[in-house]
């Protein structure tokens, strides 16, 4: 089956970087849709940026002029840019993606397990 496979998490000094990825892998035919979700300890889930063929990328406010959400069509991989990290941005992130498999052609939705993302001094 279709896997996301995320990279990149750990701990960060607040004002720095990380740079998340996120690789598919299996029978890919197309990815429509690809974006970073993050939760925080006693939140909900929330859309933190994603890109869609097609469209310009989408931002969460609290992300806009920080992050920057890219895509490498021919590694089926996403990536999170993260700069000037704060505290708030601490929490599991998860990458998502609209996937259409070569055996069936039904677009489904895959999540990766997650990786933590650790903003403290």
């Amino acid at each position: 089956q279709v896997q996301l496979v995320e990279s990149g998490g750990g701990l960060v000094q607040p004002g720095g970087s990380l740079r998340l990825s996120c690789a598919a892998s299996g029978s890919i035919l197309e990815i429509n849709r690809m974006a970073w979700y993050r939760q925080a300890p006693g939140k909900e889930r929330e859309l933190v940026a994603r890109i869609t063929s097609g469209t310009a990328p989408d931002y969460a406010d609290s992300v806009k002029g920080r992050f920057t959400i890219s895509r490498d069509n021919a590694k089926n991989t996403v990536y999170l840019q993260m700069n000037s990290l704060k505290p708030e941005d601490t929490a599991v992130y998860y990458c998502y993606a609209n996937i259409r498999r070569r055996d069936y052609y039904i677009s489904q939705q895959y999540w990766g397990q997650g990786t933590q993302v650790t903003v403290s001094s």
